[in-house]
């Protein structure tokens, strides 16, 4: 029998960071989400996040990728928050994510801050957030440049 435990702050915002995620919206996204990775056999620790942007700590599994984890629940959240129509708009996720690994050491202080999203985002903006995030973790965001109405980025670590 496989062991295995790899945790994984995964981070996702809202196309062009629209605050779709209000209080409400985002307290029922992050019970479905909880919902929906039971049954995809996803292990999610913890969940959270602000009006633009979600948190989730989880641990992968043998057969997981981060990319999987991240389109089966971004695909299946997206697809029902409009089947719900708890939005004005089309709700989307954007296209990227932001992932990096936890160690076991620091998985409670993730945790904290994860659920802690609130008040934390009542001091700083997401965009603040990133920039912390890329000084922290040595990630440079690139814009892609092929096309000047993308809105897709990369991640390099430097």
């Amino acid at each position: 029998m496989s062991w295995v435990q790899i945790w994984v702050h995964l981070v996702f915002s809202t196309k062009n960071r629209t605050p779709y995620l209000q209080t409400e919206v985002r307290r029922k996204m992050c019970r479905h989400i909880i919902e929906n990775c039971k049954e995809k056999n996803i292990y999610l620790q913890s969940i959270n996040g602000w009006t633009d942007h979600l948190h989730c700590l989880v641990s992968l599994g043998k057969e997981q990728s981060i990319a999987q984890v991240a389109q089966l629940i971004k695909g299946e959240s997206s697809y029902w928050l409009n089947h719900e129509k708890m939005t004005a708009e089309k709700f989307q996720w954007q296209n990227d994510y932001w992932a990096v690994s936890v160690s076991e050491k620091d998985r409670i202080r993730i945790e904290n801050y994860i659920k802690k999203q609130e008040a934390h985002h009542g001091k700083q903006s997401f965009i603040e957030e990133i920039k912390i995030f890329e000084k922290h973790y040595g990630f440079q965001l690139m814009k892609d440049g092929s096309d000047s109405s993308s809105s897709s980025s990369s991640v390099s670590v430097g």
